[in-house]
């Protein structure tokens, strides 16, 4: 039943969008109510995570299509749901069409509703799959679905953006179908074919006798594919073209819970994979794109005119980040999932903020948009504190865990490069100070209007800044439990 709760309400949103015609303002108030549910079904599985209880599962019996177990919601799924449901609901809520003025006609913001709900529903359901190949079917068909978003608004930018992301995540994801073929043939070579052979629980059981030559290639196929979709450098050139055209609330999405789903599927075949090879392969592989990303982020951040490319640099930042956090061992893997939590609640609040900022300045440049402080008081504020926590600063709860990320690469016995890795941080930090100077103080432009209301809108977000803050000061007990089995997943 819980499951249902999960996966239904996103598809029944997407069907109301879908049915009335023209598009109206009650159908976005409904699908943001109905975004809720998924929520309380993901801390559902949360709660019975963190208790003890056994993993809930779920199959279908077809005849010869029977599949036992096809969705399951162990720790690790539900720590990634909690944070895929959260952000769905919170930018459904914020979406345009639901209270005030929206900068898009009916039948974009029908578009809109339509495939942004089918969006959250392949995600929800890539996280909750517990088959190997219902994950990947569902991760693809988030590619289809949230391109249709990316020109929402039609210009020749935007239609190219959005076919560059298609091509380039297609790609990504026909390279994880092979890595997963691979290993799938691998495992039927050896044991036959069996019922399940495709559920992680079912690899996981047989990744010891699997062939290491085959599993090495396959975990490249998948880690370059899946890495396209999270955006690990250098397949990340998707990243800042889609989220500079895209709408602000998409991008939101996209930045935060794509990326961790994306990441998930990774982290699940990193399980396998370290079973059949041990985990030096792995974690090689993972640090060494996570330096990449760091560098070319790190680089780009510095020539950037784009704040809305700004933020997409920062996500190729820390998508490195924790990409190095996974190949640091048990404690690496701890402050890689805290570092996914924090950056899925920072990146999310950002975008949502840079729909306001875009909206009254008209435009995406830095170089235009100054006096935020006194055009926006209120966007401005929390822009400037979601940035300082998004470059680490405390007491947000990105400085905590980047200094565990840091903390375990010395446990590793790596300081130099644990070294590389802060001057890179200092080089992106004094960058994002540099540019967020510009944006805030000055006159603002003589078309752009002063002043703006607090709102319940204003509420939301104020809330993710107090949410990101509390994750500074303190670790509360049920995110601490959830953390810890989900590495025990990760690294039994």
């Amino acid at each position: 039943m819980t499951f249902f709760l999960l996966l239904l309400p996103p598809l029944l949103a997407a069907l109301l969008a879908a049915v009335v015609r023209p598009y109206r303002s009650w159908v976005g108030w409904v699908n943001a109510c109905l975004s809720l549910l998924p929520l309380a079904a993901a801390l559902i599985f949360a709660s019975q995570a963190i208790a003890g209880h056994e993993a809930p599962v779920w199959g279908i019996a077809l005849g010869p299509l029977a599949l036992a177990e096809v969705l399951r919601a162990d720790s690790l799924a539900a720590l990634i749901m909690v944070c895929v449901a959260a952000v769905a609901a919170l930018t459904l809520w914020l979406s345009p069409g639901v209270g005030g003025a929206a900068r898009f006609d009916d039948a974009q913001l029908r578009r809109y509703q339509i495939f942004v709900n089918l969006f959250i529903a392949m995600m929800l359901l890539a996280v909750a799959a517990n088959n190997v190949g219902v994950m990947w079917i569902a991760i693809e068909a988030t590619t289809i679905f949230s391109a249709f978003i990316i020109p929402l608004r039609l210009s020749k930018a935007s239609v190219e953006a959005s076919w560059k992301y298609i091509l380039l995540s297609s790609v990504g994801i026909a390279l994880a179908f092979a890595g997963t073929v691979l290993a799938y043939f691998d495992f039927v070579a050896l044991s036959g074919r069996i019922e399940n052979a495709l559920n992680w629980d079912v690899l996981l059981t047989m990744a010891p006798v699997l062939h290491r030559e085959v599993m090495q290639i396959a975990f490249v196929f998948l880690l370059v594919g899946y890495g396209a979709k999270a955006g690990i450098a250098p397949m990340h050139t998707w990243k800042p073209d889609a989220y500079g055209e895209a709408p602000p609330p998409l991008t939101a999405l996209m930045s935060s819970a794509l990326f961790a789903v994306a990441m998930l599927a990774i982290v699940r075949w990193k399980a396998v994979a370290d079973i059949t090879l041990g985990s030096g392969f792995t974690d090689n592989l993972l640090i060494a794109l996570g330096v990449l990303s760091l560098l070319i982020a790190a680089f780009s951040v510095v020539l950037t005119t784009n704040y809305k490319r700004m933020l997409a640099y920062s996500s190729i930042e820390h998508t490195g980040l924790i990409c190095l956090g996974l190949g640091l061992g048990p404690l690496g893997a701890w402050a890689a999932l805290l570092h996914l939590v924090n950056h899925t609640a920072a990146k999310s609040l950002m975008f949502l903020l840079v729909d306001t900022i875009e909206q009254r300045f008209v435009s995406p440049l830095i170089a235009n948009t100054h006096g935020l402080l006194k055009a926006l008081p209120w966007t401005g504020a929390l822009f400037a504190a979601g940035l300082l926590i998004l470059i680490g600063l405390p007491p947000g709860g990105i400085f905590i865990s980047e200094y565990a990320l840091i903390r375990a690469g010395f446990a590793q016995g790596q300081p130099w490069l644990m070294g590389g890795v802060l001057a890179l941080l200092a080089i992106i930090f004094a960058s994002f100070i540099s540019h967020l100077n510009r944006m805030l103080y000055g006159a603002p432009p003589a078309a752009v209007s002063l002043g703006e209301r607090a709102s319940w809108r204003t509420a939301l977000l104020v809330l993710s800044v107090i949410f990101l803050v509390t994750l500074g000061l303190t670790l509360p007990a049920p995110l601490a439990t959830l953390l810890k089995q989900s590495v025990q997943i990760i690294a039994p």
